[in-house]
């Protein structure tokens, strides 16, 4: 099997389209939302800091780029979870975690905003 092959959704109950705009909300949500917010309220806000203590040790590392590599890390293990179970014919689970990145994207973005608002 080639890698084109494992990356293709034929042949599964999943559909191409609802993959990807699943997908695309985790990015807008997990991978865009919460990380721009993130950077902002942590650089701006006077006094915030990443409550998220595995964030805050890779930050405190790497730097932002630490933040940006662990949630890339994320996103990716998650992608991969979600097409090896659309290729052995699970139905829910490809649907299943981009939405709950999208979710956790868009509710981290939204305490973010709220953050910047109380102590920017």
């Amino acid at each position: 099997m080639n890698a084109r092959s494992w990356l293709s959704l034929d042949g599964t109950s999943v559909t191409e389209r609802r993959f990807y705009w699943a997908w695309i909300a985790a990015t807008a949500g997990y991978g865009v939302g919460d990380v721009v917010t993130t950077i902002a309220v942590v650089a701006f806000a006077s006094g915030v800091v990443e409550g998220n203590p595995v964030m805050a040790a890779s930050i405190s590392s790497f730097g932002f780029a630490g933040l940006v590599g662990l949630k890339l890390a994320v996103f990716g293990l998650c992608l991969v979870t979600s097409q090896y179970s659309a290729r052995v014919g699970d139905p829910v689970i490809p649907y299943v975690l981009p939405a709950v990145l999208a979710a956790t994207g868009a509710g981290l973005t939204g305490y973010n905003v709220w953050l910047m608002l109380q102590f920017g």
